[in-house]
């Protein structure tokens, strides 16, 4: 089997997983009591499986699909103000053709990136467990395990951040000293594993507030491009 193959049955399994009671039932209710603009949508409302290809040198781990956008959907941030504000920097970063993301066949594509999450499936209040994280990681494991190329991993926030590095640990990491999450931090973690970048979350409680604004999101990206262009 080929590594896209195996990626490819890895997300088929994702997107079967019934393992967290808690998120399955409210991903499952989102799809049923919809917010009125959504009413005519018919729900994606299963885990939402990794965007991108896996050969990609970039990997951005977020938090968990949105109740009303990935959910919906059924593509990580996608359809909601997270993400058009993420595909935008995107765009502006050199990681994908568009800086829209609104629905599954809009035309979006990924330059040379992946995105996934640490949490498959939409929380309540977008806060998952550390049970249903816990549950969840076992999927981010194999995911690294399968992109070869990965050069460079960007925590969106900092159970993005931090849900690396334990998937980096079970992997074989030693326990890293100093490394804390914040927004435009960079860590080298040794032979054999990704440089870890770590950016504020695009949610509309860091975009609205002004933590995260375009540039600043821009700028980390930017500064990854540099780093895998000139290693």
């Amino acid at each position: 089997m080929t590594t896209a193959s195996a990626h490819r049955a890895l997300m088929e399994r994702v997107i079967e997983c019934r393992a967290c009671p808690r998120l399955v039932e409210h991903r499952e209710r989102a799809g049923v009591e919809k917010v009125r603009r959504y009413r005519d949508w018919d729900y994606w409302s299963r885990p939402v499986p990794a965007f991108g290809a896996p050969d990609a040198e970039l990997c951005i781990v977020g938090l968990a699909p949105a109740a009303n956008g990935g959910n919906r959907t059924g593509r990580m941030f996608t359809g909601d103000p997270s993400a058009d504000f993420l595909a935008a920097a995107l765009h502006a970063g050199g990681f994908a053709s568009q800086p829209t993301s609104q629905h599954r066949d809009d035309g979006l594509t990924l330059l040379n990136a992946c995105i996934t999450s640490a949490v498959k499936c939409a929380p309540p209040a977008n806060q998952p467990t550390a049970e249903e994280q816990a549950r969840c990681l076992p999927y981010l494991i194999e995911e690294l395990r399968l992109m070869p190329n990965v050069k460079a991993v960007l925590g969106l926030g900092k159970l993005g951040f931090e849900a690396y590095l334990r998937a980096a640990r079970t992997m074989g990491l030693p326990k890293p000293r100093g490394v804390k999450f914040g927004h435009g931090v960079r860590y080298e973690l040794g032979p054999g594993f990704p440089t870890l970048f770590g950016s504020y979350h695009p949610s509309p409680h860091n975009t609205y507030t002004g933590r995260l604004t375009h540039a600043g999101l821009v700028a980390v990206l930017r500064e990854i491009q540099a780093f895998l262009r000139d290693g």
